[in-house]
C-alpha cells in the first residue's frame, strides 16, 4: 500500500452529485379540518345521549334528555337566575384565585430562588399538600363562619398548590449553563432573575396556572355547598333536592364551559409569552 504524497499537486476534482430533498408528500385521501375533527366526539356523544333518551333506554329520572337540558337552560337564562349564579360563582372563584395565586407565587419565588427559602418553605408546603383540602371544610366553617369567607378560602387553598409546585419546579429546572452564561456576560443577581430565570420558568408557571384554574372551579363546587344562597352550586343543591336532573346537567355544563374559557385564556397567554420559543406541535 502506498501513501499519498502530501506535497504532490492535487488531482482532478471528483464528480459532485447534487442532492435534492423532496418535500414531504401529503397523505392521500380525505383530510378533514381540525375544527371538524374536534367536533366529531362531542357530536357523537350528544347524538347517542339523545337517541338513548328518545328510545327510553335512559329514563328522565336518571338523566334528562338534551332537549330538556337546553330548554331548562333557556328558561333559567330568561329568568336571570343562571346569569346571576354565574356572576356570583365567578366572583368567588376570581377572588380565591387571586388570593391563593398571590401567596403561591410569593412562596415559589422565595423557595425557588433562595436555598434558605427552600429549606423553610418547600417541606412545609409539601406536607400540607398531602392533606385533602376538601376535608378542611369543617375547620374553615369553625374558623371563618358560614358566609363567603370559607368558600373563598377553599378556592385559594386549592389554587395555591399546583401553582406553587409548577412555578418552583420551573425555576429549579432552568439550565445551569444559562445561569453561568449570564454571569459571564456581566448580569448580577437581579439581572439573572429577570432575564434568565423567570423567562425559563414561564412554561412551568403556565402549566401550574392551567391546573390552578381547574382546581379553582372544582373547589368552588364543594365550597358552594356551605350555606350558599346563590351561585351555581346553590342551583345544583336545590335541583338535587327536587330530583331535577336537567338543572344539574345545566350547572355541570356551565362549570365545563367556564373551565374551557379559563384554559383557552391560558393558552393564548402562553402563545404570547412563549412566542420566542419553538416547540413541538404534533404530527
Amino acid at each position: 500500500m502506498t501513501r499519498a504524497d502530501p506535497l504532490a499537486p492535487p488531482g482532478p476534482p471528483s464528480a459532485v452529485r447534487r442532492v435534492t430533498v423532496e418535500p414531504e408528500r401529503r397523505r392521500s385521501g380525505l383530510t378533514l379540518p381540525r375544527a371538524v375533527r374536534r367536533t366529531i366526539g362531542p357530536v357523537a356523544f350528544l347524538l347517542a345521549w339523545y337517541v338513548a333518551s328518545a328510545t327510553g333506554a335512559l329514563p328522565p329520572d336518571v338523566l334528562a334528555s338534551p332537549v330538556d337540558v337546553v330548554s331548562q337552560a333557556v328558561q333559567l337564562t330568561a329568568d336571570g337566575e343562571l346569569t346571576s349564579a354565574i356572576l356570583t360563582s365567578g366572583q368567588r372563584a376570581l377572588t380565591g384565585f387571586l388570593l391563593g395565586g398571590s401567596i403561591a407565587v410569593a412562596l415559589a419565588l422565595v423557595a425557588g430562588l433562595f436555598r434558605l427559602g427552600e429549606d423553610l418553605i418547600d417541606a412545609t408546603v409539601g406536607m400540607i399538600r398531602t392533606i385533602p383540602w376538601v376535608g378542611l371544610i369543617p375547620l374553615f366553617i369553625i374558623w371563618f363562619g358560614i358566609d363567603e369567607t370559607p368558600k373563598i378560602a377553599l378556592v385559594a387553598l386549592a389554587v395555591s398548590f399546583p401553582l406553587y409546585f409548577n412555578l418552583y419546579g420551573g425555576i429549579r429546572a432552568v439550565d445551569a449553563q444559562l445561569i453561568e452564561a449570564g454571569r459571564v456576560l456581566g448580569l448580577g443577581r437581579v439581572g439573572l432573575i429577570r432575564h434568565v430565570i423567570l423567562p425559563g420558568a414561564v412554561p412551568g408557571a403556565l402549566v401550574g396556572l392551567r391546573y390552578a384554574l381547574g382546581s379553582a372551579w372544582l373547589a368552588l363546587v364543594f365550597g358552594e355547598t356551605v350555606n350558599a344562597t346563590e351561585g351555581i352550586g346553590y342551583l345544583m343543591n336545590t335541583a338535587r333536592e327536587f330530583f331535577q336532573t336537567d338543572v344539574i346537567v345545566v350547572c355541570l355544563v356551565v362549570y365545563a364551559i367556564l373551565g374551557l374559557i379559563s384554559d383557552f385564556i391560558v393558552r393564548l397567554l402562553g402563545r404570547y409569552l412563549l412566542s420566542w420559543r419553538s416547540s413541538f406541535d404534533g404530527t
